[in-house]
């Protein structure tokens, strides 16, 4: 039922998307057998098999007629759906997810790196009384990252293809509900593509040297982010957080562009931390007067494709009043730009592999 069920998902795609001449469009069904990876010790007593399943892609293939395919190799977008049976059915059981995914193409297009975000859910989370070993999954709705490394071949016989590789699935609900001590799956891939179009666009060479000297001046933007999240303290509740950015960046090409700023954090779920290890945890030596609030600054990167752009950015805190998880932090996520000023944003807060934090946020670039 539940792979008749994601090849329905697919196939709408596939009706709704598929109607360009400038683009063509495939699909690919893989199966794949991996391995829990143990990034935590704390979910060692989850790991009980070799967890498999499936994934079904639709792809849509471009070309070369924008400007920004060309810069890129001509990659393909489009969603990918995931079943995988974590092999602990009592406890983890299985998870089914979606994503938006891109498609990038190496060593004559004979090597493909897919990288896709999404939500995944999972069918068994963690109950006090009927499920307490399951620490990995807080909650039913979770974030999910995809990744896949194959090598591909199109149109082996008539229209089907071979594709074999490695993937790596990453299910957390950053940190939105304890607990969430997460799961990576490690695990080889193989399947077949079909391509959808029986004759295929031609690939476009129109940019010319110039187009890689491109520059902006220095640029200034504010950005708001806000979500929910919880401390580790299973139960101790859902609590709002605010953050306030500043930072210059500078477009040094097409694609690139380095950043600097700084963050204001207001965390609300830090402020009952603080008062719970003062009162439940003496040997912390918390007061319960430490300011919940931080501030940070970062130095960032912003990958632009198309309208959409990869954040990445690495921060300290200079302003530290309370110990948690330590000075360092991370932020990866996703903005996509409406006009050339307004964005949104959605992206993952962490300290090393510890998320704090799925952000959403809104800002403008002056």
């Amino acid at each position: 039922m539940k792979f008749l069920l994601s090849a329905l998902l697919c196939f709408s795609f596939i009706t709704v998307f598929s109607q360009s001449k400038t683009h063509s469009s495939y699909v690919d069904v893989s199966y794949f057998k991996g391995n829990i990876a143990l990034h935590n010790n704390d979910i060692l007593h989850l790991i009980k098999g070799h967890p498999e399943g499936y994934i079904i892609g639709w792809s849509k293939k471009t070309y070369g007629f924008k400007d920004w395919e060309q810069r890129y190799n001509y990659p393909d977008y489009g969603v990918t759906y995931a079943y995988q049976n974590m092999k602990n059915p009592d406890v983890l059981g299985a998870l089914a997810s979606l994503y938006a995914h891109y498609n990038f193409y190496f060593f004559n297009r004979n090597l493909m790196f897919r990288i896709g975000q999404g939500l995944a859910y999972a069918d068994k989370t963690y109950d006090k009384e009927t499920n307490f070993r399951n620490v990995a999954y807080g909650s039913h709705l979770m974030s999910s990252t995809f990744a896949m490394l194959n090598f591909k071949k199109e149109r082996i016989f008539n229209r089907f293809g071979f594709l074999a590789g490695v993937s790596l699935i990453h299910y957390s609900n950053a940190n939105v509900k304890a607990p969430n001590a997460s799961t990576n799956t490690i695990a080889f891939n193989a399947g077949v593509s079909y391509n959808l179009d029986k004759v295929e666009p031609e690939y476009q060479n129109t940019l010319d040297e110039t187009d890689r000297k491109f520059t902006e001046p220095v640029k200034f933007n504010v950005a708001f982010r806000f979500g929910v999240n919880e401390s580790d303290v299973v139960g101790m509740g859902q609590f709002p957080f605010y953050i306030f950015s500043g930072y210059a960046d500078k477009r040094i090409n097409r694609k690139s562009a380095i950043q600097l700023g700084t963050d204001v954090f207001f965390s609300k779920f830090l402020e009952e931390l603080i008062y719970y290890q003062s009162v439940s945890v003496p040997e912390e030596d918390v007061s319960g007067d430490e300011d919940y609030k931080r501030v940070g600054v970062f130095a960032g990167h912003e990958l632009f494709i198309n309208k959409m752009s990869l954040l990445t950015q690495l921060g300290y805190y200079v302003y530290y009043p309370f110990d948690f998880e330590g000075r360092m932090y991370m932020r990866i996520g996703l903005k996509r730009y409406f006009g050339n000023k307004i964005f949104g944003a959605i992206t993952l807060k962490s300290h090393g592999a510890k998320a704090e934090a799925v952000e959403f946020g809104v800002g403008i670039r002056l």
